[in-house]
């Protein structure tokens, strides 16, 4: 693992976390990027690795007023997670997010339509796939896509990131069978802070990535 560093931009932290899984034996690899911002990382991703691209979704359950906190996260389907240990330091339950649980939810709803434009899921059962996203802050997000591509049966699963906040890959290690990120850099307090471009990913960067 590497000290701490700033990335170029996605794409350099795309071709850095590629170097770091592309001396590993896959099987029929299929690489996920968690939406949207994961996308053009995994892109990249797929590319060294000759694997396959497709896109996971998962929403963020803001606390209340803090948006960008994240306390819980949804996908398409499936049941929502939530940080105990957040809702009890913010005095907020689940059943109090219930709102903002269905409107991320629909959200989510409404991105996986777009991306798939009609195209049915990629097949994960007997796969090694690998879930990528552009860091991991809490990791409360990236359970909930891990716990939903589960689902799927995939032979080894696996979540890939180029930075990852001290401690946070071990929280998500129960849900993945293995963890892999390029830098845990002490002084985490945002993804962005390690990327000198953090531009925002859009809808159509998304749809061009998939598509191209």
């Amino acid at each position: 693992m590497r000290a701490a560093r700033v990335f170029a931009d996605r794409a350099d932290g795309g071709r850095c976390l590629a170097e770091e899984l592309r001396h590993r034996t896959w099987a029929d690899p299929l690489v996920l990027g968690l939406a949207r911002g994961g996308v053009p990382v995994a892109a990249v991703v797929a590319r060294r690795l000759g694997a396959g691209l497709d896109v996971a979704v998962a929403r963020k359950i803001g606390a209340p007023g803090r948006r960008e906190y994240g306390v819980g996260a949804v996908t398409a389907e499936g049941p929502a997670i939530y940080d105990e240990a957040a809702l009890h330091t913010l005095r907020l339950t689940a059943a109090r997010l219930a709102w903002t649980e269905a409107g991320e939810r629909a959200e989510a709803r409404r991105r996986l339509g777009r991306y798939r434009a009609g195209r049915p899921a990629a097949v994960l059962a007997g796969r090694d796939v690998i879930v990528v996203d552009d860091g991991l802050a809490t990791g409360v997000t990236a359970t909930a896509a891990l716990r939903d591509v589960r689902e799927g049966r995939p032979r080894r699963l696996v979540f890939a990131t180029p930075v990852a906040a001290p401690g946070a890959a071990d929280r998500v290690r129960a849900e993945a069978d293995d963890v892999v990120c390029v830098a845990e850099p002490p002084g985490f307090r945002a993804v962005g802070q390690w990327y000198a471009d953090f531009r925002q990913t859009s809808d159509d960067d998304v749809l061009d990535l998939l598509f191209r």
